[in-house]
């Protein structure tokens, strides 16, 4: 089971029990996240494609770490003019763990199960 979910306006592909690397986002590690932005959910043959998200599909996930990548250097020169410039910019990013996928199959099937018991209890 696969899904593709936007986070911070850019796509990726999710899978349970698999890291995803993001752009930075703002909670702490070991923070518990729901991703609800699904667009598209794969099960084998069965694709749920949103229009333009999955209704009722999600995400779970749980940072694991907030990490920076390495340095690019930036080096700015002038030939015979005594110009130099060097600077430098490691970008920041978000390593996100993949708990669980939920289809809003899986949660009509939960429902319709739970529902004849309550109604043989009364």
């Amino acid at each position: 089971m696969y899904a593709i979910v936007r986070i911070a306006g850019k796509q990726y592909v999710a899978e349970p029990g698999k890291a995803l690397v993001t752009e930075r986002l703002s909670n702490e590690v070991g923070d518990k996240i729901e991703i609800g932005d699904v667009l598209l959910i794969g099960d084998g043959d069965n694709t749920m494609i949103g229009q333009p998200f999955v209704d009722g599909g999600l995400v779970r996930a749980e940072v694991v770490e907030q990490f920076k990548a390495k340095k690019v250097v930036v080096f700015k020169y002038k030939r015979k003019e005594r110009y130099r410039r060097k600077s430098g910019h490691r970008h920041q990013y978000t390593r996100l763990m993949i708990n669980s996928i939920v289809s809003p199959s899986a949660k009509k099937s939960r429902s319709k199960k739970s529902e004849p018991a309550e109604e043989t209890e009364a």
